[in-house]
């Protein structure tokens, strides 16, 4: 299965400690969505929004890596699955159904999303973006 990981799992070793069998493929976006953090635990989210697009990481990953993901991301409950088609492939994300105010990261998680753009050399402005008038 491939999934895209916009928020924490960009960090390849925090990826790889959540699911053993995963590995990076490349670095995509998906077009007309945005990047937010939203929820009393105040993590990345993406939202339909025309003429925009979320920087990711995609990454194969085997069936036992995604029941460790739904765990993780509490599927179904905080985050739902979202599929979209890359290239006539089919690709599966996490997304919020309950759209909840803008909450700013905590530090801590911030840093690990902050070293995964660093492991998918991802431009730092598009995460900044997504916090811009909260910094």
């Amino acid at each position: 299965m491939l999934y895209f990981a916009y928020g924490s799992n960009l960090n390849h070793e925090r990826m790889k400690k959540r699911c053993k069998d995963s590995y990076f493929i490349k670095t995509i976006s998906l077009k007309d969505y945005s990047l937010t953090f939203r929820s009393k635990y105040r993590t990345a989210d993406i939202e339909r929004e025309r003429n925009s697009k979320v920087w990711g990481a995609l990454y194969r990953i085997s069936e036992s890596d995604e029941k460790q993901l739904d765990f993780y991301e509490d599927y179904p409950i905080l985050y739902k699955k979202m599929y979209f088609n890359y290239f006539s492939k089919k690709i599966m994300t996490y997304i919020m159904p309950k759209k909840t105010p803008f909450r700013y990261p905590a530090t801590k998680y911030l840093n690990v999303i902050k070293q995964g753009y660093q492991d998918c050399k991802l431009d730092k402005k598009y995460l900044n973006k997504a916090l811009k008038s909260f910094c």
